[in-house]
């Protein structure tokens, strides 16, 4: 494409001459760069690897020093690697600040827009983390779709055994417990006689041994005990792969642990003994204390696997934020400030797709019912302006707990549901009395023979 004039503004000051942009495709790259270095300073590329350092070396040869690109898909992972890899400084733009003006949507006015706003200064890049903290992430979300590709082979032994009629489901909490795998597995073997199968029965297990009996006599037909032993061997070939992906993550929490050798203060006691669901074979708190030198399983409703989650989006070192106020902006849990002529016209929070908002909010969701500070908030605020309300605000204030736990080392220790009413209590209290005070008025506690009930 041959050299055309800027369009932007003369008055503007370009800030990053050496600035370019990359409209990111599935096929085809288009990449923009400084009129001035090139004479065709908008060239197309291939999305092959040699393309891309070959991209890489046009840039080298224009002057380039910072790469711009949109977040497309998935197909910005190689471009962004290899443009790192070539000691390019790159930025990853939300394509919602990058809009092109409209009726000029092609791939070469994207590119040309992209640059020049990058050149002016005027784009902000995504927060990207390192690269041991993404590998991290890359392991835990790999580990997510291996547990649920096993959760739909349990839907499908579920579905099996109600075929037989068996209903085991209905008197075992979970079939992939141990009474119910014991069964299951005798009944794959070959296993007919229900008496048998029913003294497998785990002493944990609430119900008898009759009743487990009556569940276990159905119609054993040949296709449906097929079909429950194809899923199990499923199950089965899915839990060994999550223990591959544990042994990557023990790996990777180490390599990430920047003196393993340092004397720790001990460990503190445990909130909670119970275990969790398709938690990693290894001792997650363990792991994470020794490599953030903090417990953040003592903040309520963060346990071990949701604040290795938290750990694989955020990483460690939250300086990428200035303060907590940042930190929950970004996640999008902070009330917005839609503004426009001293009027608050929306005080809402924003969309958002943030994996690490999702898992806040599952936090306070659970943590509603908990005779805790966070509990009694959460429960105070939904009763005053609904439950969607109260989890976006209980999820900001364990944000903020997060994030002063990992940045400043803060030791959370709640003070209970007694202490935080007790408090509010105060406070509307203080409230009213500098109200009546201003209208002339003194407040004065009632005996209680005047009280009304």
């Amino acid at each position: 494409m041959p050299k055309t004039s800027s369009s932007m503004p003369e008055n503007l000051t370009r800030m990053n001459p050496g600035a370019s942009a990359i409209d990111i495709g599935s096929t085809m790259h288009m990449a923009a760069v400084n009129p001035d270095c090139a004479d065709m300073p908008i060239r197309s590329f291939g999305t092959f690897t040699h393309d891309l350092h070959d991209l890489a070396a046009w840039f080298r040869s224009c002057g380039v020093t910072s790469v711009a690109m949109e977040s497309t898909g998935v197909y910005w992972i190689p471009a962004f690697e290899i443009f790192e890899q070539h000691g390019f400084e790159v930025i990853l733009v939300n394509a919602r600040y990058a809009k092109n003006v409209p009726g000029r949507k092609t791939d070469v006015s994207d590119a040309a827009w992209l640059h020049q706003l990058h050149s002016y200064g005027l784009l902000r890049g995504s927060f990207r983390s390192n690269a041991q903290v993404a590998t991290l992430r890359a392991y835990l979300r790999q580990r997510e779709r291996l547990v649920e590709y096993a959760a739909a082979h349990i839907q499908h032994m579920q579905k099996a055994l109600m075929e037989m009629n068996l209903q085991l489901h209905h008197v075992v909490s979970d079939i992939t417990g141990v009474t119910g795998m014991k069964i299951i597995r005798a009944i794959v073997s070959g296993e007919r006689d229900p008496d048998v199968m029913a003294s497998l029965r785990d002493v944990r297990c609430h119900s008898s041994v009759e009743t487990i009996r009556a569940s276990l006599i159905g119609n054993d037909r040949d296709e449906h005990v097929f079909g429950l032993f194809q899923s199990l061997e499923l199950y089965d070939f899915y839990q060994a792969k999550m223990l591959e992906c544990d042994c990557k993550l023990e790996a990777s929490i180490a390599s990430m642990t920047v003196d393993p050798d340092a004397p720790l203060p001990p460990l503190p006691k445990v909130r909670t003994k119970t275990k969790q669901t398709n938690a990693p074979s290894f001792d997650v708190r363990a792991a994470l204390y020794g490599l953030t030198r903090t417990d953040l399983t003592q903040i309520h409703g963060l346990g071990s696997s949701l604040a290795l989650k938290l750990i694989g989006e955020c990483g460690t070192d939250l300086r990428a934020w200035p303060s907590a106020k940042h930190f929950t902006s970004w996640l999008c849990l902070a009330p917005g400030n839609k503004i426009s002529g001293g009027k608050v016209l929306s005080s809402r929070t924003r969309r958002s797709s943030s994996r690490a908002a999702a898992l806040l909010r599952l936090a306070a969701t659970t943590i509603g019912r908990s005779d805790t500070a966070l509990g009694a908030f959460y429960r105070r605020l939904a009763g005053r302006i609904g439950k969607q309300k109260a989890v976006t605000a209980t999820a900001r204030k364990i944000a903020v707990l997060f994030y002063n736990a990992l940045r400043f080392g803060m030791v959370y220790r709640d003070p209970g549901a007694a202490a935080y009413d007790e408090r509010h209590r105060g406070r509307v209290i203080a409230n009213l009395q500098r109200r009546a005070r201003s209208m002339g008025y003194e407040l004065a506690p009632m005996t209680a023979g005047d009280c009304v009930s």
